[in-house]
């Protein structure tokens, strides 16, 4: 961040995200497709609120401790850039994103969590999600260094490229597909077991 002119700008001012300081109501009013609005319907969709992370502890150091909680409060806005969703598979997707692009340890740790996927997810992740994260997470401007709160009214896409954050495959739609396909094949499997 240091390195970085809004980074600075970030650990001189030191803006916290949450909703004393963050209006979702006001998000929600914002035209569709700006990064405000993008965010309010993911917070929506995800029943979750910028007060939903936790308060750093244990780290002394002051400047280092409000870098990991601008992480934790931007996380967020990482999901609503990249539409991923806060499943397992989502969130491991989204970490090895973040691990690539900012090479926070925790980010790369938290993927040993790649063990509990279903197996079918855990191919999915290799296949679809770990080469979106590979390409973007190594690709993009570090996503620590966007001051979120004046990117509010941008367009989300137009964001997306100037960062060069392509958008991942479309994990709820995936899920849904897989869900319909297997409610389908228990359906022939029980029509085949009456026919018989």
């Amino acid at each position: 961040m240091l390195s970085n002119a809004t980074g600075r700008r970030i650990l001189r001012d030191r803006p916290r995200i949450t909703s004393e300081t963050l209006s979702v109501d006001y998000l929600r009013s914002l035209p569709d497709n700006t990064v405000g609005r993008t965010y309010a319907a993911w917070l929506d969709r995800e029943g979750v609120s910028p007060d939903t992370r936790d308060t750093v502890q244990y780290i002394d150091d002051e400047e280092c401790a409000y870098v990991m909680q601008r992480y934790r409060e931007c996380h967020d806005f990482s999901h609503a850039l990249t539409g991923l969703p806060t499943v397992v598979e989502g969130e491991l997707a989204l970490k090895a994103f973040e691990f690539l692009n900012t090479v926070l340890p925790m980010t790369g740790l938290s993927l040993a969590a790649v063990v509990r996927l279903k197996p079918a997810e855990r191919e999915r992740f290799f296949k679809l999600h770990l080469p979106w994260a590979v390409r973007s997470g190594l690709g993009s401007e570090e996503i620590i260094n966007v001051y979120w709160e004046e990117q509010l009214t941008r367009d989300v896409d137009e964001l997306r490229a100037e960062l060069n954050i392509e958008t991942p495959p479309d994990l709820r739609e995936i899920r849904k597909l897989m869900r319909l396909q297997q409610k389908r094949e228990k359906e022939k499997a029980r029509l085949a077991r009456k026919e018989n």
